[in-house]
């Protein structure tokens, strides 16, 4: 008898099925790039970028047309990470696609072509170098590009968390990149990032290369009305039972943060067996694992932050949206120690994306974080109301 397949997918590719709404979004999406524009995306961390981006890149339109290519550059400190990134995704996604391009590709980069490998399987030279065999980032990248003009398809290449470039050594990197994007005619790009201060200093600032370069998108949660019937029904289809009242309890409580709702429903699914009710009680324990098996992640992040900035970190996290953090009554009320104090940890505490300001109004920036620090430092209070 054939498993079925839990409606509430947290890694990979999302079947159009099993993918909530963004409606909107992917049609602006879609239009943006397919009429040759950039765009950039900003929303927080596991909101959901990478799932419309590569929803978008699995339509009709989109894949019979082009040739897609995404990288997350989270993990990057250098642009020799980056080019390797880069070239080592076009290769593996041009492979099955096109070994004629792929061919084409391999010779084109003749800064590295000593050091190719070779695929007896496809009979031709492989991209299995090593990171360290790349020793001029800044011409292999040029070679790369060089390659993506002559493409015999439009290219769409996304960089998710693409803020990450900032914080390469090396000097004029955003300078670099938009002087190779500008000369593109055969490539458009998808821009995306978590860290929305960076991201909105990166595309709207004037004294930024990027400066009014793309569309911009901002990816908010999704809405209340559509999300809750959406998991009640895909319960319902199984032959499992939930109560809107308890979803929405979830909603409320991640604010509509994409990633963690998925990941509270998928855990409690898992554990309702066919035919029984999802309770308050299942999805609580959902949670309580989630907190648990993200322990030992959230204790080595405190472990860097240095105490001031935890004293503010621990007061965002209690009040869940700190408004006014350099007022007396908020410093008296946390056992601050100053306006400046607050002011200079608030700024170190936003650089690391820990904490996130929209509008004056301060939060923890991952909300599972947040209820850790509040489970360890606060007096413990159930997750979900009965």
């Amino acid at each position: 008898m054939a498993t079925k397949t839990n409606p509430f997918i947290v890694t990979g590719k999302i079947a159009p099925e099993y993918f909530c709404d963004r409606i909107a979004e992917s049609t602006r999406l879609i239009k943006s790039i397919t009429n040759g524009n950039n765009m950039v995306i900003i929303s927080p961390r596991r909101m959901g970028k990478t799932g419309l981006i590569q929803f978008c890149f699995d339509r009709p339109e989109i894949d019979n047309e082009y040739y897609t290519f995404f990288i997350d550059i989270l993990h990057t400190s250098s642009l020799r990470e980056f080019t390797y990134l880069l070239g080592k995704e076009i290769y593996g996604t041009l492979l099955p696609r096109s070994r004629k391009m792929a061919r084409l590709f391999i010779q084109t980069l003749k800064s590295i072509s000593g050091r190719l490998g070779f695929d007896p399987v496809f009979n031709m030279p492989a991209f299995n170098i090593e990171l360290g065999d790349i020793k001029q980032p800044e011409y292999t990248l040029d070679e790369i590009f060089q390659y993506l003009s002559h493409a015999d398809r439009r290219c769409i290449i996304a960089i998710d968390e693409f803020q990450q470039i900032a914080k390469y050594p090396e000097k004029n990197i955003e300078a670099m990149l938009r002087t190779h994007i500008q000369k593109q005619e055969n490539c458009n790009f998808i821009f995306a990032g978590s860290e929305r201060h960076m991201m909105q200093e990166m595309f709207s600032s004037a004294a930024r290369p990027f400066y009014h370069s793309t569309d911009t998108l901002e990816l908010k949660a999704i809405s209340r009305d559509i999300y809750v019937p959406f998991i009640v029904n895909h319960f319902k289809k199984c032959k499992k039972n939930i109560e809107a009242a308890n979803v929405g309890k979830v909603y409320n409580l991640f604010k509509g943060h994409t990633y963690y709702i998925q990941k509270t429903f998928n855990e409690a699914f898992a554990d309702t067996p066919e035919g029984d009710e999802c309770t308050i009680e299942t999805i609580r324990g959902a949670i309580d694992e989630m907190i648990a098996s993200n322990d030992t992640i959230f204790r080595e992040i405190l472990s860097n932050i240095p105490e001031k900035q935890k004293a503010l970190l621990y007061a965002i996290a209690k009040e869940g949206d700190a408004e006014h953090i350099t007022s007396s009554e908020f410093i008296k009320r946390h056992s601050l120690a100053s306006a400046s104090s607050v002011q200079s940890a608030a700024k170190k505490l936003l650089d690391k994306d820990i904490v996130t300001e929209t509008d004056r109004v301060y939060s923890v920036t991952d909300r599972l974080f947040a209820m850790w620090i509040n489970k360890i430092y606060s007096a413990a209070t159930p997750y979900v109301s009965p």
